[in-house]
């Protein structure tokens, strides 16, 4: 029995390995026919490696000849391909994936920018910058699917987080204090959450969905009925950029990485934190164990409703602050419906990510940069309609989630069952 399902599975992987395959080679066709062939001989695409307004760590501009690195891009992706179908690509499959992937995009990027200057550093920092949120969501799932609650309400809550926000900072004018009160709102949220589902045993794809159309609903009312009117009740402070001393002035890097918003630096900061917090600590054992197995995380003495009520609210709370991104760093007010669904997406970073902190910014950032990829484009002019540019970082949502991720990726096991302790 286990040599048929051994069997089974290596021909699905073979069958997989030839589909991405074949993925690879259109890809590659794709690049020569449609990109290759509308570039007129001669042209070169123009990247600028400087973002605009910055003086520190200024690179040279990027010129490249658009036809020669084009058909070069495309039989790199012919080549992973035809090996792909035939040999697969084993443990380095992953690594080639990216490779394809990298080539393909350079490649669109050629295209759109043939005969003119795209902003490549500005992209690259605009895609750190849009990740922010995407990526707070994540981690605000991977904190409550880790203690075995399912939370799909981080959506509402960072809208909820957007609007107590700009309302807070407007009146007050304290930046600090707008973020504290944006993030306590997520908090709240995230205990009501957290009631429902672990003392009532309420379905917690449902108690999300409530919360979810409650937040839409409050946020939407209060911003046509007094944000819309009253202009000081939306009028908030926005936290600068800020430069690190030497690391600013690193060619290239420099000024994308180490010249941004407190949003970007908190976001790496608590990666690193969440990172160490789960994986090398106590405490992050028994949140784990209380995810996997609760009922033998409580046979040795953890307090699992008391771990997963911790878990829910500091997701909560993570939220808030990815919802207060949209408000205190970006636009500096609150407008309806804002979040744009960057908590679903954050979802998608999560499973892409395997529920590691780590992987799950990676997976943001890449959703980030489909994401500001769109913006550039559109801002550059193309060929291409302006509403397929706009569908890019949903598009590669749905790719990465059912064609790379599929079913090989298993969140925690009791995520999304409701523990019942045993009366003794």
């Amino acid at each position: 029995q286990m040599s048929e399902q051994q069997h089974i599975q290596g021909g699905r992987v073979k069958l997989r390995d030839r589909i991405v395959g074949i993925i690879f080679v259109v890809l590659g066709l794709v690049i020569y026919l449609f990109f290759y062939k509308a570039i007129a001989s001669g042209t070169v695409s123009t990247f600028i490696m400087t973002p605009g307004g910055i003086t520190r760590g200024v690179v040279g501009n990027w010129i490249i000849p658009a036809r020669p690195a084009l058909i070069v891009l495309a039989m790199i992706l012919i080549g992973i391909g035809i090996y792909q179908f035939f040999f697969g690509l084993g443990k380095q499959g992953n690594l080639f994936l990216a490779l394809a992937c990298v080539a393909f995009v350079f490649s669109f990027l050629i295209y759109v920018s043939a005969g003119k200057r795209l902003n490549l550093a500005s992209l690259f920092s605009s895609a750190l910058s849009m990740a922010v949120p995407i990526t707070l969501a994540s981690f605000s799932g991977i904190l409550c699917e880790r203690s075995g609650i399912v939370n799909i309400a981080i959506e509402g809550m960072m809208l909820m987080g957007a609007m107590v926000g700009s309302i807070v900072g407007s009146i007050t004018k304290n930046i600090w204090l707008a973020l504290a009160m944006a993030m306590i709102g997520g908090g709240l949220l995230a205990l009501v959450h957290a009631w429902m589902s672990i003392k009532y045993k309420v379905n917690q794809i449902i108690s999300g969905t409530v919360i979810n159309i409650f937040s839409m609903g409050m946020t939407s009312y209060i911003s046509s009925m007094y944000l819309q009117n009253i202009q000081s009740l939306n009028k908030t402070p926005r936290f600068p950029s800020v430069s690190i001393p030497l690391l600013a002035d690193i060619p290239f890097i420099g000024p994308i990485v180490f010249y941004n918003s407190l949003f970007v630096y908190g976001m790496i900061l608590l990666m690193i934190i969440l990172q160490f917090a789960l994986f090398r600590t106590r405490w992050g054992l028994r949140l784990r164990s209380v995810g996997e197995h609760p009922k033998a995380a409580d046979t040795l003495g953890i307090n699992v409703y008391k771990t997963q009520y911790t878990a829910v609210i500091l997701g909560g709370l993570m939220a808030g602050f990815a919802g207060a991104y949209f408000s205190l760093g970006s636009v500096g007010r609150f407008d309806e419906g804002m979040t744009a669904g960057k908590g679903y997406i954050g979802l998608a970073a999560m499973i892409f990510g395997g529920w590691n902190p780590f992987n799950a910014m990676m997976a943001g950032i890449l959703f980030g940069f489909a994401d500001a990829m769109a913006s550039s484009v559109s801002i550059l002019g193309s060929s291409i309609p302006g509403q397929f540019i706009n569908m890019l970082p949903y598009v590669v949502t749905m790719i990465v989630l059912a064609g790379l991720v599929g079913g090989h990726s298993t969140g925690p096991a009791a995520s999304g069952v409701p523990y019942e302790k045993e009366s003794t």
